[in-house]
Protein backbone atom coordinates (compact mmCIF):
# COMPACT_ATOMS: atom_id res chain seq x y z
CA UNK A 1 0.00 0.00 0.00
CA UNK A 2 1.45 2.99 -0.95
CA UNK A 3 0.70 6.96 0.12
CA UNK A 4 0.75 7.91 -3.71
CA UNK A 5 -2.12 6.04 -4.61
CA UNK A 6 -5.47 5.92 -3.01
CA UNK A 7 -6.55 3.56 0.21
CA UNK A 8 -8.26 0.49 -1.57
CA UNK A 9 -11.36 -0.57 0.39
CA UNK A 10 -13.42 -3.38 0.55
CA UNK A 11 -16.70 -3.91 2.51
CA UNK A 12 -18.12 -7.20 4.15
CA UNK A 13 -21.07 -6.98 5.00
CA UNK A 14 -22.36 -4.64 2.43
CA UNK A 15 -25.75 -4.05 2.95
CA UNK A 16 -28.12 -1.57 4.35
CA UNK A 17 -26.29 0.39 6.82
CA UNK A 18 -22.66 0.05 4.65
CA UNK A 19 -25.42 1.86 2.10
CA UNK A 20 -26.24 4.99 3.52
CA UNK A 21 -22.90 5.83 5.66
CA UNK A 22 -19.63 4.08 4.67
CA UNK A 23 -19.79 3.31 0.94
CA UNK A 24 -21.15 6.87 0.24
CA UNK A 25 -18.39 8.29 2.49
CA UNK A 26 -15.93 6.30 1.19
CA UNK A 27 -16.70 7.44 -2.34
CA UNK A 28 -16.58 11.18 -1.39
CA UNK A 29 -12.99 10.63 -0.03
CA UNK A 30 -10.29 11.63 -2.07
CA UNK A 31 -7.65 9.19 -0.38
CA UNK A 32 -10.14 6.33 -0.66
CA UNK A 33 -11.51 4.00 -3.66
CA UNK A 34 -14.39 1.46 -2.93
CA UNK A 35 -12.75 -1.71 -5.11
CA UNK A 36 -14.42 -4.54 -3.61
CA UNK A 37 -18.46 -5.90 -1.79
CA UNK A 38 -19.14 -8.92 -0.48
CA UNK A 39 -22.43 -10.08 1.03
CA UNK A 40 -23.88 -13.43 1.08
CA UNK A 41 -26.94 -12.46 -1.23
CA UNK A 42 -26.13 -12.25 -4.95
CA UNK A 43 -28.95 -10.49 -6.02
CA UNK A 44 -28.39 -7.66 -3.48
CA UNK A 45 -24.90 -7.78 -3.52
CA UNK A 46 -25.25 -6.94 -7.03
CA UNK A 47 -27.17 -4.18 -6.29
CA UNK A 48 -24.76 -2.52 -4.27
CA UNK A 49 -22.52 -3.28 -6.76
CA UNK A 50 -24.27 -0.75 -9.75
CA UNK A 51 -25.08 1.40 -7.48
CA UNK A 52 -21.17 2.41 -6.10
CA UNK A 53 -19.66 1.01 -9.36
CA UNK A 54 -17.95 -1.79 -7.80
CA UNK A 55 -17.27 -4.84 -10.01
CA UNK A 56 -15.31 -7.09 -7.70
CA UNK A 57 -18.15 -9.01 -6.03
CA UNK A 58 -17.75 -11.34 -3.63
CA UNK A 59 -20.20 -13.76 -1.59
CA UNK A 60 -17.41 -15.15 0.47
CA UNK A 61 -15.44 -12.78 2.54
CA UNK A 62 -12.58 -14.50 2.51
CA UNK A 63 -12.46 -14.49 -1.42
CA UNK A 64 -12.58 -10.31 -0.63
CA UNK A 65 -9.53 -10.49 1.87
CA UNK A 66 -7.77 -13.21 -0.46
CA UNK A 67 -7.85 -10.63 -4.16
CA UNK A 68 -5.47 -8.37 -3.91
CA UNK A 69 -7.55 -5.55 -4.32
CA UNK A 70 -8.00 -4.35 -1.13
CA UNK A 71 -5.67 -2.56 1.25
CA UNK A 72 -8.26 -2.20 4.33
CA UNK A 73 -11.56 -3.25 5.00
CA UNK A 74 -14.65 -1.90 6.93
CA UNK A 75 -16.92 -4.77 8.20
CA UNK A 76 -20.60 -4.33 8.83
CA UNK A 77 -21.60 -8.13 9.37
CA UNK A 78 -24.20 -9.21 11.78
CA UNK A 79 -22.56 -9.14 15.09
CA UNK A 80 -21.89 -12.23 15.72
CA UNK A 81 -19.71 -12.32 13.14
CA UNK A 82 -17.42 -9.59 13.82
CA UNK A 83 -15.05 -11.65 15.29
CA UNK A 84 -14.64 -14.14 12.77
CA UNK A 85 -14.53 -11.54 9.90
CA UNK A 86 -12.37 -9.04 11.83
CA UNK A 87 -9.81 -11.51 13.09
CA UNK A 88 -9.59 -13.10 9.36
CA UNK A 89 -8.47 -9.69 7.77
CA UNK A 90 -6.41 -8.78 10.58
CA UNK A 91 -4.64 -12.05 10.41
CA UNK A 92 -4.26 -11.02 6.85
CA UNK A 93 -2.59 -8.28 7.31
CA UNK A 94 -5.15 -5.46 6.21
CA UNK A 95 -6.37 -2.54 8.90
CA UNK A 96 -9.95 -2.73 9.99
CA UNK A 97 -13.06 -0.06 10.61
CA UNK A 98 -15.52 -2.54 11.76
CA UNK A 99 -19.23 -1.12 12.73
CA UNK A 100 -20.24 -1.39 16.33
CA UNK A 101 -20.21 -3.60 18.65
CA UNK A 102 -16.66 -4.46 18.61
CA UNK A 103 -17.72 -8.17 19.56
CA UNK A 104 -20.66 -9.63 21.39
CA UNK A 105 -17.80 -11.61 23.58
CA UNK A 106 -15.13 -9.82 26.02
CA UNK A 107 -12.66 -12.58 25.35
CA UNK A 108 -13.16 -12.34 21.60
CA UNK A 109 -13.05 -8.83 21.73
CA UNK A 110 -9.60 -9.00 23.62
CA UNK A 111 -8.35 -11.67 21.18
CA UNK A 112 -8.89 -8.72 18.49
CA UNK A 113 -7.38 -5.89 20.16
CA UNK A 114 -4.27 -7.90 21.15
CA UNK A 115 -4.17 -8.97 17.65
CA UNK A 116 -4.38 -5.47 16.14
CA UNK A 117 -2.10 -4.05 18.40
CA UNK A 118 0.37 -7.43 17.67
CA UNK A 119 0.18 -6.69 13.96
CA UNK A 120 0.65 -2.77 14.04
CA UNK A 121 -3.01 -2.67 12.38
CA UNK A 122 -5.24 0.16 12.96
CA UNK A 123 -8.39 -1.65 14.26
CA UNK A 124 -10.95 1.26 14.93
CA UNK A 125 -15.21 0.59 15.84
CA UNK A 126 -17.30 3.42 14.46
CA UNK A 127 -19.34 3.53 17.69
CA UNK A 128 -21.39 7.19 17.11
CA UNK A 129 -20.38 9.88 19.43
CA UNK A 130 -16.94 10.13 18.59
CA UNK A 131 -17.96 11.27 15.56
CA UNK A 132 -20.79 14.10 16.99
CA UNK A 133 -19.58 17.45 17.38
CA UNK A 134 -21.88 17.77 20.47
CA UNK A 135 -19.89 15.29 22.05
CA UNK A 136 -16.69 16.86 21.51
CA UNK A 137 -18.31 19.64 22.95
CA UNK A 138 -18.73 17.59 25.80
CA UNK A 139 -15.68 15.89 26.07
CA UNK A 140 -14.23 19.41 26.21
CA UNK A 141 -16.60 20.39 28.80
CA UNK A 142 -15.87 17.64 31.57
CA UNK A 143 -11.71 17.62 30.65
CA UNK A 144 -11.67 21.31 30.48
CA UNK A 145 -13.16 21.54 34.20
CA UNK A 146 -16.15 23.85 33.52
CA UNK A 147 -18.92 21.51 35.48
CA UNK A 148 -16.02 20.61 38.42
CA UNK A 149 -15.54 16.83 39.29
CA UNK A 150 -18.18 14.42 38.07
CA UNK A 151 -21.00 13.66 40.38
CA UNK A 152 -23.71 11.73 38.55
CA UNK A 153 -25.22 11.06 34.81
CA UNK A 154 -28.42 10.37 33.40
CA UNK A 155 -29.16 9.30 30.40
CA UNK A 156 -32.38 8.74 28.62
CA UNK A 157 -33.15 7.32 24.77
CA UNK A 158 -36.90 7.00 23.77
CA UNK A 159 -37.31 5.83 20.17
CA UNK A 160 -39.25 3.27 17.76
CA UNK A 161 -36.46 0.85 16.79
CA UNK A 162 -39.43 -1.82 16.23
CA UNK A 163 -38.83 -2.18 12.73
CA UNK A 164 -34.90 -2.94 12.00
CA UNK A 165 -35.24 -5.14 15.34
CA UNK A 166 -38.38 -7.60 12.97
CA UNK A 167 -41.19 -6.89 15.40
CA UNK A 168 -43.58 -4.81 12.57
CA UNK A 169 -42.84 -3.78 9.13
CA UNK A 170 -40.29 -1.39 7.83
CA UNK A 171 -41.41 1.71 5.73
CA UNK A 172 -41.03 1.48 1.99
CA UNK A 173 -39.64 5.06 2.23
CA UNK A 174 -36.40 3.99 4.74
CA UNK A 175 -33.22 5.14 3.15
CA UNK A 176 -30.11 3.00 1.39
CA UNK A 177 -29.73 0.55 -1.78
CA UNK A 178 -31.20 -2.41 -0.16
CA UNK A 179 -33.40 -2.96 2.82
CA UNK A 180 -32.02 -4.36 6.40
CA UNK A 181 -31.35 -7.81 6.83
CA UNK A 182 -33.18 -7.76 10.20
CA UNK A 183 -30.51 -9.70 11.92
CA UNK A 184 -31.42 -7.90 14.63
CA UNK A 185 -34.36 -9.56 15.23
CA UNK A 186 -32.45 -12.95 15.93
CA UNK A 187 -30.78 -12.74 19.20
CA UNK A 188 -28.33 -14.88 18.81
CA UNK A 189 -26.86 -12.95 15.65
CA UNK A 190 -27.34 -9.48 17.38
CA UNK A 191 -25.94 -10.47 20.86
CA UNK A 192 -29.03 -9.29 22.63
CA UNK A 193 -31.65 -6.85 22.09
CA UNK A 194 -32.14 -2.96 21.37
CA UNK A 195 -29.52 -2.39 24.55
CA UNK A 196 -26.75 -4.13 22.42
CA UNK A 197 -27.22 -2.22 19.32
CA UNK A 198 -28.42 1.49 19.71
CA UNK A 199 -27.92 1.13 23.52
CA UNK A 200 -24.15 0.61 22.86
CA UNK A 201 -23.94 4.52 21.88
CA UNK A 202 -25.25 5.94 24.83
CA UNK A 203 -22.53 3.99 26.93
CA UNK A 204 -20.02 5.23 24.77
CA UNK A 205 -21.39 8.72 24.96
CA UNK A 206 -20.59 8.03 28.92
CA UNK A 207 -17.32 6.65 28.65
CA UNK A 208 -15.86 8.67 25.65
CA UNK A 209 -17.06 12.14 27.15
CA UNK A 210 -15.85 11.25 30.63
CA UNK A 211 -13.15 9.26 30.35
CA UNK A 212 -14.07 7.34 33.08
CA UNK A 213 -14.69 3.49 33.77
CA UNK A 214 -17.55 1.49 34.71
CA UNK A 215 -16.85 -0.85 37.49
CA UNK A 216 -20.46 -2.28 38.36
CA UNK A 217 -24.27 -2.31 36.69
CA UNK A 218 -27.59 -3.49 37.84
CA UNK A 219 -29.88 -3.81 35.12
CA UNK A 220 -33.64 -3.94 34.17
CA UNK A 221 -34.91 -5.55 31.09
CA UNK A 222 -38.32 -6.50 29.21
CA UNK A 223 -36.50 -9.15 27.72
CA UNK A 224 -32.84 -10.17 29.01
CA UNK A 225 -32.86 -11.86 25.79
CA UNK A 226 -33.89 -9.62 23.26
CA UNK A 227 -34.98 -6.62 25.42
CA UNK A 228 -36.66 -3.40 23.88
CA UNK A 229 -36.49 -1.76 27.07
CA UNK A 230 -33.84 -1.85 29.28
CA UNK A 231 -32.56 0.84 32.68
CA UNK A 232 -28.87 0.49 33.90
CA UNK A 233 -27.92 1.71 37.04
CA UNK A 234 -24.00 1.92 37.24
CA UNK A 235 -20.88 2.77 39.40
CA UNK A 236 -17.77 5.08 37.99
CA UNK A 237 -14.15 4.13 38.50
CA UNK A 238 -14.63 7.78 40.70
CA UNK A 239 -17.74 6.73 42.68
CA UNK A 240 -19.95 8.52 40.68
CA UNK A 241 -23.04 6.99 39.32
CA UNK A 242 -24.79 7.09 36.53
CA UNK A 243 -28.73 5.67 35.15
CA UNK A 244 -29.36 5.04 31.39
CA UNK A 245 -33.11 4.23 29.58
CA UNK A 246 -33.05 2.81 26.85
CA UNK A 247 -37.13 2.64 24.86
CA UNK A 248 -36.73 1.57 21.32
CA UNK A 249 -41.02 0.77 21.49
CA UNK A 250 -42.06 4.11 22.04
CA UNK A 251 -45.57 5.20 20.09
CA UNK A 252 -43.51 8.36 19.36
CA UNK A 253 -41.31 7.65 16.21
CA UNK A 254 -39.24 10.68 16.62
CA UNK A 255 -35.43 10.23 18.22
CA UNK A 256 -35.81 11.93 21.70
CA UNK A 257 -32.36 11.87 23.66
CA UNK A 258 -31.59 13.90 26.94
CA UNK A 259 -28.50 13.20 28.64
CA UNK A 260 -27.22 15.45 32.27
CA UNK A 261 -23.95 15.43 33.71
CA UNK A 262 -23.96 16.76 36.54
CA UNK A 263 -20.73 17.97 38.29
CA UNK A 264 -19.47 19.72 41.36
CA UNK A 265 -19.23 23.36 40.35
CA UNK A 266 -22.28 23.03 37.39
CA UNK A 267 -24.44 20.87 34.85
CA UNK A 268 -24.14 19.80 31.35
CA UNK A 269 -27.26 18.99 29.37
CA UNK A 270 -27.50 17.36 25.93
CA UNK A 271 -30.95 17.49 24.36
CA UNK A 272 -31.76 15.81 20.71
CA UNK A 273 -32.74 14.77 17.78
CA UNK A 274 -31.22 17.31 16.17
CA UNK A 275 -28.50 17.74 19.24
CA UNK A 276 -27.71 21.39 21.23
CA UNK A 277 -25.48 21.20 24.21
CA UNK A 278 -26.19 23.55 27.49
CA UNK A 279 -23.82 24.20 30.10
CA UNK A 280 -24.12 25.48 33.58
CA UNK A 281 -20.81 26.34 34.78
CA UNK A 282 -17.98 28.78 35.11
CA UNK A 283 -21.05 31.14 36.72
CA UNK A 284 -22.68 31.30 33.02
CA UNK A 285 -25.12 29.45 31.37
CA UNK A 286 -24.38 28.82 27.01
CA UNK A 287 -26.35 26.84 24.81
CA UNK A 288 -25.02 25.85 21.67
CA UNK A 289 -26.91 23.83 18.46
CA UNK A 290 -25.00 20.98 16.52
CA UNK A 291 -25.46 23.25 13.28
CA UNK A 292 -23.36 25.59 14.78
CA UNK A 293 -20.27 23.61 16.26
CA UNK A 294 -17.19 22.77 14.43
CA UNK A 295 -17.82 19.32 12.01
CA UNK A 296 -16.24 16.27 12.89
CA UNK A 297 -14.84 13.88 10.38
CA UNK A 298 -16.66 10.85 9.94
CA UNK A 299 -15.20 7.48 10.93
CA UNK A 300 -14.12 6.90 7.28
CA UNK A 301 -12.10 9.89 7.38
CA UNK A 302 -10.91 8.56 10.73
CA UNK A 303 -9.79 5.65 9.49
CA UNK A 304 -8.13 6.58 6.23
CA UNK A 305 -6.22 9.34 9.11
CA UNK A 306 -4.85 6.85 10.50
CA UNK A 307 -4.07 4.24 8.50
CA UNK A 308 -1.46 6.89 6.84
CA UNK A 309 -0.01 7.27 10.22
CA UNK A 310 -1.51 11.15 9.86
CA UNK A 311 -3.94 11.26 12.80
CA UNK A 312 -4.90 9.70 15.77
CA UNK A 313 -7.90 7.25 16.35
CA UNK A 314 -10.91 8.93 18.05
CA UNK A 315 -11.79 6.46 19.67
CA UNK A 316 -9.22 3.48 20.62
CA UNK A 317 -9.74 -0.35 20.33
CA UNK A 318 -9.32 -0.93 23.94
CA UNK A 319 -12.69 2.22 24.54
CA UNK A 320 -14.58 -0.37 22.03
CA UNK A 321 -13.76 -3.13 24.46
CA UNK A 322 -14.92 -1.63 27.37
CA UNK A 323 -18.78 -1.00 26.04
CA UNK A 324 -18.33 -4.87 25.22
CA UNK A 325 -17.33 -5.20 29.13
CA UNK A 326 -20.45 -3.07 30.18
CA UNK A 327 -22.94 -4.75 28.15
CA UNK A 328 -22.11 -8.29 29.06
CA UNK A 329 -22.45 -6.96 32.53
CA UNK A 330 -25.81 -5.90 32.08
CA UNK A 331 -27.03 -8.95 30.22
CA UNK A 332 -25.87 -11.15 33.26
CA UNK A 333 -27.49 -8.57 35.76
CA UNK A 334 -30.67 -9.23 33.79
CA UNK A 335 -30.94 -12.27 33.25
CA UNK A 336 -29.34 -13.09 37.61
CA UNK A 337 -31.53 -10.71 38.93
CA UNK A 338 -28.47 -8.89 40.87
CA UNK A 339 -25.67 -6.22 40.29
CA UNK A 340 -22.94 -7.36 38.00
CA UNK A 341 -19.25 -6.21 38.43
CA UNK A 342 -17.42 -5.06 34.74
CA UNK A 343 -14.95 -7.86 34.22
CA UNK A 344 -11.94 -6.77 32.19
CA UNK A 345 -11.38 -9.01 29.26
Amino acid sequence: MGNDSPLRLGVIGAGWFASRRHCPDIIAHDDASLTALCRRSRPELERMGQAFGVNALFTDYRDLLACGQVDGVVICSPHDLHHEHTKAALQAGLPVLLEKPLTIDPAQGRQLVDLAAARDLVLLVAQNPPYWNHCHRLRQTVAGGHIGSLEAVSISWVGNALGVLGREPLPDTMPGVVPPTLFRGDSKANGGGFLIDGGSHLLTELVWCTDRRVVEVSCLMDDADADVRAVLSMRLDNGATATLSNTADSQVRGKRHHSFYFGTAGTAEIRGVPFSITVDGDGERKSVHEDDLPSVPPPVADFIGAVRGQSRLQIDAGQALHIVEILDAAYRSARDGRTAAVQAA
